[in-house]
């Protein structure tokens, strides 16, 4: 492997995920001028990354836990490339501190904060801690995991007051929580997500969160260099969500004052000064009645970073890189301005209506243009989805001077978008960019899962 000098930028990265993000990543690098390295599992050969990318590396057959998972394969192509560092994407093995580890162990950088700050706040349950201690606001819960003794659970559920939320420590991807409304109920509720987080997660160790029933899901990006350099990218908005699964995201959110929303990003930015963070990341939050309380730490780029980038001019992946690299952050908060305002569409290879994952192949594809339109999307014309990973195939993302500009942008985007030979949710977000609830801004984490039953019951009558 060659030598690196501190702060000088990779030679060639290699990047450990698949779909839109790599592709994404590749683009970033190549504009840094670093060479890549994709690895990919048999179902990936012929993806567009794989072809673009200047050295390509098969690591195992279509499951992911014999391929994208497979930590010695990754870190072996890693080896036998003369790759300098790791970028993982998001999903995966994005935040799995073990992973981080090994990377680094291995003589190689991982592209993300460090292992042992993945680790805090991996686990929900130390993370949440971690924030009460930097002066973040949290959700009324259980202080700490659960107990075993069952009279110690019921107590921590009554001083949290019904309805309380099991969740696990471990959990993430909307996995591993269940409300519960009455105190018959908590017991089993507590066994049986004990179960599946163990399952799931390989831990068992859960806690109580007071039960938020009209809540808003707001997000916070921050960046940071190894120097306690730290800045936040202000607020992101994704409420639109079905089973805690993000569908329409945007940026600045609606609604929310400018002041409390400095105060929440100010708090985050020095949070990560306090517990010596590194790299991108995000601070999630439920806000209802005018309060923010913090959920989770996501500790690596998300899905939908666009928004923000399209309204700061901030290329956050780029960010990534050059602090992995040792470099300082460019620029201070008082530099990061915001502009307009950006919304992005995950598109979906999926039934609209039943949700259902439609794999195939895309006998007719185009991609829509204009003004203010950005696509990330790994697909092309005869392109194979495989049925083996996320149904995520693209991300539309409209930028505008307004809201209602970029609301009418991303109307006529959609309307233009041609993806034909398997099904997607383009009719749902059609739908959503209609109704009134989403154009007035501000719906609960709950809307769209409301909505839905509604309908169906309506269909039922």
């Amino acid at each position: 492997m060659p030598a690196k000098i501190a702060g000088q930028l990779f030679d060639k990265v290699l990047i450990a995920n698949r779909g839109e993000i790599a592709l994404r990543i590749q683009r970033a690098c190549r504009e840094l001028g670093i060479k890549t390295v994709v690895v990919h599992s048999e179902a990936d050969a012929e993806a567009k990354y794989v072809r673009l990318a200047d050295e390509s590396v098969c690591i195992g057959p279509p499951p992911s836990d014999q391929s994208y998972l497979n930590i010695p394969a990754i870190i072996s192509a890693a080896e036998v490339t003369d790759a300098q560092a790791i970028h993982p994407g998001y999903g995966f093995l994005s935040e799995n501190a073990d992973f981080a580890e090994k990377v680094e162990k291995s003589g190689f950088v991982f592209i993300g904060p460090r292992p042992d700050t993945v680790r805090l706040m991996g686990d929900k349950v130390s993370a949440k801690a971690a924030m009460t201690k930097a002066g973040v606001p949290c959700v009324p819960g259980s202080e700490g995991a659960l107990p075993d003794d069952p009279k110690e659970i019921i107590k921590s559920a009554r001083a949290v007051k019904y309805p309380v939320i099991i969740k696990a420590a471990a959990g993430g991807g909307g996995r591993g929580m269940r409300v519960v409304h009455t105190e018959a109920a908590l017991l089993s509720a507590v066994s049986l997500t004990r179960a599946e987080a163990g399952a799931a997660f390989g831990n068992a160790t859960v806690y109580i969160e007071k039960f938020l029933d009209k809540p808003r899901h707001i997000e916070i990006q921050v960046l940071a260099d190894e120097y306690k350099n730290a800045v936040y990218l202000f607020e992101r908005d994704c409420s639109m969500q079905r089973r805690h699964q993000k569908i329409i995201e945007e940026a600045p959110a609606p609604g929310i004052p400018l002041r409390a929303l400095t105060r929440i990003g100010e708090r985050c930015a020095d949070a990560c000064r306090k517990i010596n963070y590194r790299g991108a990341g995000t601070f999630e939050f439920l806000y209802q009645d005018d309060e923010f309380f913090f959920i989770e730490m996501n500790t690596r780029v998300q899905v939908e970073h666009p928004v923000t980038e399209m309204i700061t001019g901030i290329d956050i992946v780029q960010q990534q890189i050059r602090v992995a690299a040792g470099q300082r952050l460019a620029f201070r908060q008082r530099d990061v301005v915001r502009r307009g305002h950006a919304i992005e569409c995950r598109i979906n290879a999926e039934d609209p209506d039943t949700f259902v994952p439609s794999p195939g192949r895309i006998t007719s594809y185009h991609a829509p243009g204009g003004p203010g339109i950005r696509v990330d999307s790994h697909i092309y014309h005869n392109y194979f989805v495989p049925p083996n990973y996320d149904s995520l195939i693209g991300k539309v993302i409209a930028y505008g001077d307004t809201r209602e500009q970029a609301i009418s942008r991303m109307r006529i985007a959609l309307s233009e978008m041609v993806i034909e030979g398997i099904k997607t949710n383009i009719p749902l977000h059609q739908e959503l960019l209609h109704d009134e609830s989403f154009l007035r801004g501000g719906t609960t984490i709950h809307y769209l899962e409301q909505r839905m039953a509604k309908r169906k019951a309506d269909r039922l009558k």
